[in-house]
């Protein structure tokens, strides 16, 4: 009973406090205009991974007009910013990525992006077809409303602008774990971190959550097929590469329908990429493909990982031909801190409003976001941008890919809020 009554008076004493913190709606009223101009302006000139100078560029020189103290070059072209407030206490971080897109943009926008970019040596349109663009722009914003409100804040504000969520191009360090690596969570230490995520299908003024395992993990694989080259009309002169990689692709399908327990956990195997053959009328002497393998139990994903190896050079073996398989490490479970989660639920809750706060299931979308969870305790959400109404919303990353810009003043009061109701918690 004694237990029971001391919880009941924790979570009394935090919202009380929580309520004493809260910001004044002008500063967030007042922010509104400039956070939708910055998205647009971040919109009409996307960067990709590990290139967002413009974007770093402009990031700095608004927090140093804000008097935040600033790191550029952070991770290649990350952004720190260090707000500390007029109490001493906790270290909160607040987490936005930068990066675009290698996809053209197919809409009438009035800041549509025409830039184009070089990925893995071919010209190809740059797009925010996932949203970074919201995310920095709100976060910007969060920024402003704060540094006018350190009387409020106990300890201090972290702002991580991130490159390269994406995933670095091939050959290069990049994202959350370089990041981690080069001690963004230290100097001053962080205690907790915040992040969010525009959602294209979810509706203005929504915010969905899930407590423990709410995103998957993500590596990626390239399979390399070698057969025999000989002309395309005497296929039984050579071994066809081609042919492996379609056996390979059903069979690495087979682990996912008929050896992994998916009442258990989703997982998914997908190949992304196959490359093979110059002409018509050859077959040719080799194959590469690139894909994805999505889990979110570790154990599950060791299990596959293992069918993988063993599975690749046996059917290639089979048809007469060798392969090989390499997987990386790859991106960890999004993984929101369950009791950091149950002691911010009541600011979203008073934020979003009971009716707005959803709680969501796992999906198999990725985020780097979990390199900064598996060193800190992390809360990580999303947040509704499709126009209410709309029933056929894009998804992300294609190039119809649309945010209801309405949708960003709840990101700027979400985060602002959890960041001192976090900090002035007792």
């Amino acid at each position: 009973m004694k237990q029971l009554l001391g919880v009941l008076l924790f979570l009394v004493t935090f919202c009380v406090t929580a309520q004493k913190s809260k910001v004044q709606d002008s500063y967030y009223t007042s922010v509104e205009a400039k956070v939708v101009e910055w998205r647009r302006d971040i919109h009409q000139n996307p960067e990709l991974s590990n290139r967002e100078f413009k974007t770093a560029a402009k990031i700095a020189a608004h927090l140093e007009s804000l008097g935040i103290e600033v790191q550029t070059g952070v991770a290649k072209t990350g952004v720190v910013g260090l707000l500390k407030g007029d109490k001493p206490g906790k270290v909160v971080a607040l987490r936005a990525d930068m990066d675009a897109l290698p996809v053209t943009e197919r809409n009438d926008l009035s800041f549509k992006s025409t830039v184009k970019g070089s990925f893995q040596g071919e010209e190809v349109g740059v797009m925010h077809a996932c949203g970074h663009d919201t995310h920095v722009a709100i976060l910007m914003g969060v920024a402003e409303v704060l540094s006018k409100n350190k009387n409020k804040i106990k300890g201090t504000v972290k702002f991580v602008f991130q490159p390269a969520e994406e995933g670095a191009p091939p050959g290069e360090e990049g994202g959350a774990s370089l990041m981690v690596k080069e001690g963004v969570l230290e100097n001053p230490k962080v205690d907790a971190i915040f992040g969010l995520h525009i959602n294209s299908q979810t509706p203005v003024g929504i915010i969905r959550y899930k407590p423990g395992g709410a995103m998957a993990s993500s590596q990626r694989f390239t399979i390399k097929v070698k057969g025999k080259q000989t002309h395309g009309s005497q296929p039984w002169g050579g071994v066809d590469p081609i042919l492996i990689s379609a056996k390979i692709i059903d069979g690495l399908q087979t682990i996912i329908s008929r050896e992994t327990e998916l009442t258990q956990e989703a997982a998914v195997i997908t190949v992304g990429k196959i490359n093979s053959g110059v002409r018509f009328n050859i077959i040719p002497e080799s194959a590469e493909m690139v894909g994805t393998i999505r889990t979110l139990d570790y154990e599950m994903q060791q299990k596959i990982n293992t069918r993988m190896k063993e599975m690749v050079p046996t059917i290639a073996k089979a048809y007469g031909g060798d392969a090989t398989i390499e997987i990386n490490s790859g991106t960890g479970i999004t993984f929101n801190d369950l009791a950091l989660t149950e002691q911010m639920v009541p600011t979203l809750t008073r934020v979003a409003g009971a009716k707005n706060l959803k709680v969501h299931k796992a999906i198999t979308g990725a985020e780097d976001f979990a390199s900064f969870q598996e060193k800190v305790p992390g809360l990580y959400f999303f947040l509704g941008g499709m126009t209410p109404g709309n029933t056929t919303p894009y998804p992300h990353h294609t190039p119809d890919f649309q945010i209801d810009d309405s949708g960003l003043l709840l990101g700027v009061r979400a985060l602002t809020e959890l960041s001192l109701d976090y900090l002035n918690a007792r």
